[in-house]
């Protein structure tokens, strides 16, 4: 298993939310974490980077009809 050399801190800033966002996704995804500056497995960051746009298309396509 690789590592993304990501933080849950710097997902949350590169996505413009807040940090407590990403450590709830964490949660419920199953994703072991200790801090907000704990390095993510490749998987688990691109899990959670999936997770935060597909609810983004899912808000832009709500926003449209």
């Amino acid at each position: 298993m690789g590592f993304a050399d990501l933080s849950i801190a710097e997902i949350a800033e590169d996505y413009d939310l807040p940090v407590e966002a990403v450590l709830n996704l964490c949660d419920r995804l199953g994703i072991a974490y200790k801090h907000p500056q704990t390095r993510l497995a490749l998987e688990d960051a691109k899990a959670i980077m999936s997770e935060i746009t597909a609810s983004r298309q899912q808000e832009d396509s709500t926003q449209q009809d």
